[in-house]
Formats: C-alpha cells, sequence, structure tokens
C-alpha cells in the first residue's frame, strides 16, 4: 500500500474515533427537553469538518462508520435506524447547500441540524404508523436550528485556529 493511501486510512480512521468519542461523550449529556430525539449533535462537527476538508465520498464514509458503531456499542437496532434516517437527510442537505456555495459553514450546519430531526420524525411516522407525531416538530425543528447553529461556529473557529484549512470565504 503507498503512503497516501495509509494516511488517507489513517485520517478515516482517527476522524471516525472522534466522532465515536463525540457520540460516546453525547450519551453522558442528559438533555433535560423530554422530547425524545433532542441531542446535541456533538459528532455532527466532526462531520461538517470532514464535509468541508474530505471528500464528499470520505465524509459520507466517517458518517455511517460512525453511525453503525456508535449504534452497536452503545445503542440498539432501532438506534441505528433513526440515526441513519437522520444522517443521510442530513448529510445530503449539508453536501448541497456546501455545493451551491450560497451558505457558510454555519448555514450548512443549520440545514444539517434540521434535515437530521425532520429524517427522524419522518422514520418515527412510519415505524409507529402515527401521522400525531408531527406535533413534535416545532420543538424538533427549533432543537435543529438551536444545535445546528452552535455546531456550525464551533466548526468555523476550528477552521480558523487550524494551520492549513480553510472554508469559504463568506465565513
Amino acid at each position: 500500500m503507498d503512503k497516501k493511501k495509509t494516511e488517507e486510512i489513517a485520517r478515516l480512521g482517527l476522524l471516525t474515533s472522534l466522532a465515536l468519542i463525540a457520540s460516546y461523550v453525547e450519551l453522558l449529556i442528559p438533555v433535560p427537553i423530554g422530547i425524545p430525539g433532542v441531542k446535541l449533535g456533538l459528532a455532527n462537527l466532526v462531520i461538517v469538518w470532514a464535509l468541508y476538508g474530505l471528500r464528499p465520498a470520505e465524509a459520507f464514509a466517517v458518517n455511517g462508520m460512525r453511525i453503525l458503531l456508535s449504534g452497536f456499542m452503545f445503542g440498539n437496532l432501532s438506534m441505528i435506524l433513526y440515526s441513519l434516517a437522520g444522517a443521510l437527510l442530513s448529510f445530503l442537505c449539508m453536501y448541497l447547500a456546501k455545493r451551491s456555495g450560497a451558505f457558510s459553514v454555519i448555514g450548512v450546519s443549520l440545514a444539517g441540524g434540521v434535515a437530521h430531526n425532520v429524517g427522524q420524525l419522518l422514520v418515527a411516522m412510519l415505524v409507529l404508523e402515527s401521522l400525531n407525531l408531527v406535533y413534535y416538530g416545532p420543538v424538533l425543528l427549533l432543537s435543529g436550528l438551536m444545535t445546528g447553529l452552535l455546531i456550525g461556529i464551533v466548526t468555523r473557529e476550528v477552521y480558523r485556529r487550524v494551520p492549513g484549512f480553510q472554508i469559504q470565504k463568506n465565513d
């Protein structure tokens, strides 16, 4: 295996590990909202970082590995299902927002936070066969906006402080 490929694998492993650690830390922090699905989204900091620092397929792989590993280590199959739904929609929205060039890293993260909660809500409505869950929507959207904003700000600040990395000029 050549040196470049080895470095790439090591980088993906490191980012997956960081995202996994963030997922675990998040489990230790209680969110006293009382509504299922409301989380801080700490692992998304790593995913937004990866989206700006890696190729899209690599960032997607980090996200997928983080979900599968954290689900098997700290959760269950149901958690994996909900996380995958949220992460797929979130990643797609973040990728498209970033690719459009119309959004800053904060805007991309906001889109991801909201889309993640929408994806999970849609799966919950399908699994539980209840449209009444739509009433959770406003709280989940607000939580997605708040956590997306926080993750976007932190990601922007990390990028500003780490030499050699650049993000969009409108940040």
